[in-house]
């Protein structure tokens, strides 16, 4: 199966079929980010597509989930999407979700009868890089929509019965804006209803915009204890029913998965005896973290 440069997945794909339909990253302008910056972004081939696919129902021909690589998929037109989703369906017809990668604007460029259609493809689950629910920090990160944006995309995506797992960064709002940033985000959540929220804590390396505004002041990075206490307040103020907490991501200081609002007050614990563990120089520094 062909891929081109670096493909990225979240941790809880691992088990699932990377179909590269795009090359790349469509935005690839967030101030974090260097995934993408050594790829020219580009749409693959419905040929090549297609000929993955062959290969892959000999390989993996009881396929039961694809994730569509690179870096927002979804993208893609629903014109360019449907034919797609119908090789996947043709060459592995076991497959119960077809996702990826998906940004707000994504979204917005899709009418509501295309999420519709696309749905009954069996695509769903979209991993959409929504960062925060605080207005400022979003217009920061450079993601190329408003917060407003996202309350919207994300009803539409409801309406369409098309599920979606939210990605945030503990430590996106800097030095002394965690809780906040917490707060807004819940609100977020509790508003839109994600299936599922996967968090991962901001850092500052390579040559992104980021790195460059740590280095001259113009950002500054949140200590170890701050970005615990921000997770901590963020996981007290989710409400929605029966949401996933997506914890594992190799960055995170502490590590774990949860089911909210169950598991809120074991989640907590594990925070609380993370920070009674941890000595207070680590806790009051900002560790070196290498990829998002």
């Amino acid at each position: 199966m062909k891929y081109t440069g670096p493909v990225y997945r979240p941790p809880y794909e691992a088990g699932s079929l990377l179909l590269q339909v795009t090359v790349g990253c469509a935005h690839n302008r967030c101030t974090y980010c260097t995934m993408y910056k050594d790829v020219q972004f580009a749409a693959e081939s419905i040929e090549q597509v297609e000929k993955d696919l062959q290969e892959a129902r000999k390989l993996h021909g009881d396929a039961k989930r694809v994730f569509l690589v690179n870096g927002d998929a979804f993208v893609l037109s629903a014109s360019r999407l449907k034919p797609i989703a119908e090789l996947i369906i043709k060459y592995l017809p076991d497959v119960e979700v077809i996702t990826m990668y998906a940004s707000v604007n994504n979204i917005k460029s899709k009418t509501d009868e295309e999420l519709r259609e696309l749905r009954d493809l069996r695509i769903n689950d979209l991993w959409v890089g929504l960062e925060t629910g605080d207005e400022e920090v979003l217009n920061y990160m450079n993601k190329g929509f408003a917060l407003k944006d996202s309350y919207e995309q994300l009803e539409r995506l409801n309406k369409a019965g098309m599920r979606h797992i939210g990605i945030f960064i503990f430590g996106g709002a800097g030095r002394g804006k965690g809780i906040q940033n917490a707060i807004d985000t819940a609100k977020l959540i509790n508003a839109t209803k994600p299936s599922a929220v996967a968090v991962t804590t901001m850092g500052a390396f390579g040559d992104s915009q980021l790195a460059k505004d740590v280095e001259n002041g113009k950002f500054v990075l949140a200590t170890e204890l701050e970005v615990l206490e921000e997770q901590k307040k963020f996981i007290e103020l989710i409400e929605v029913e029966n949401v996933s907490y997506l914890g594992i991501h190799a960055i995170n200081t502490v590590t774990f998965d949860a089911l909210l609002p169950r598991d809120r007050n074991k989640a907590i614990k594990v925070i609380d005896d993370a920070i009674e563990k941890l000595d207070d120089e680590f806790l009051n520094s900002v560790p070196q973290r290498h990829s998002i």
